[in-house]
């Protein structure tokens, strides 16, 4: 059994998705139609860009979607490949919901534009930072948030948790960690304290937009960050998502619900390869196909 899985916010770089352009047809009919959406060449951004505006949170996450399903189109055009549920990290969650067909990808990159946007301002108002926190047992890592005013932000897998908030916080919270025994601990290339309270009055902005965004039922369903299981109704999905914003994305749940429903073989849409990484952590015995570029699409 197959499954699907996009990048999230973070994989992004400067040049991402040029050769899916030069390439396929049915890529740079997605990035046209990006361009085209959001009314400025996000392409452009992408493909020439410095690296520091697309770093930038309002740049990141459409030009990440857009990846993502320009790499899924060419893909598609090419294998007959069904994937039984979905997933997506973070960001990649709304990729999925595209994917599945519970969001076009107009409403999805608009979306997704209006999510940034609105952490972004929630990020100026409540400034804060992320870090990665490797091999220390989760227990400990939960203990030093309560002790420091960090959250955690995400489950990514054994040995790996991102913590969250507040920037004093999260230095707290890192120096802890560091000498509770972490091999490293690694701060984000992220401009705001995401999947922390610190985003809990932008989820009810984002409500807002989720409620006027037009949605249809999934074709295949997509596990929620949320609740680490497949959403089927339309209410669950726009809940999820509006939890999901000031809520820990729960990943290696996520990843081993649909390990136990039979899926061993995975497709990872997206730049870079974060999420076969994960994997390899979490059950090196699952294959893990990272569809990026030209190279990695071809009949299968």
């Amino acid at each position: 059994m197959v499954g699907y899985l996009f990048a999230g916010q973070g994989s992004q770089y400067a040049g991402m998705g040029k050769d899916l352009y030069e390439s396929f047809p049915e890529s740079k009919a997605v990035f046209d139609k990006a361009d085209k959406i959001l009314g400025f060449s996000l392409s452009g951004l992408m493909f020439r860009g410095e690296a520091e505006m697309l770093k930038l949170t309002i740049n990141s996450q459409p030009a990440i979607l857009t990846a993502s399903i320009a790499a899924l189109e060419a893909f598609r055009a090419r294998n007959d490949v069904k994937p039984e549920l979905m997933a997506g990290l973070s960001l990649g969650e709304y990729s999925a919901l595209v994917a599945s067909g519970t969001l076009t990808f107009e409403a999805g990159i608009k979306l997704v534009r209006k999510r940034a946007e609105i952490m972004d301002e929630a990020a100026r108002r409540n400034p804060g930072k992320m870090a990665a926190v490797l091999d220390l047992p989760a227990e400990k890592v939960k203990d030093i948030c309560l002790k420091s005013g960090a959250e955690i932000a995400n489950i990514n897998a054994p040995g790996q948790i991102v913590i969250s908030g507040k920037a004093e916080a999260v230095t707290k919270a890192k120096e802890l960690c560091e000498q509770a025994g972490a091999k490293r601990v690694i701060e984000l290339d992220v401009s705001g304290g995401f999947h922390s309270s610190l985003m809990f009055e932008a989820s009810a902005e984002l409500k807002h937009f989720l409620d006027n965004t037009p949605f249809s039922s999934p074709v295949v369903p997509v596990v929620s960050n949320y609740t680490a299981t497949p959403q089927y109704k339309i209410s669950q999905v726009i809940e999820n998502l509006t939890l999901q914003m000031y809520s820990p994305v729960k990943w290696e749940p996520s990843m081993r619900f649909m390990l136990g429903q039979g899926i061993t073989k995975f497709f990872e849409f997206g730049p870079g390869k974060v999420l076969k990484g994960l994997m390899r952590r979490i059950d090196s015995n699952a294959q893990v196909t990272s569809i990026e570029k030209k190279e990695d699409i071809s009949g299968r």
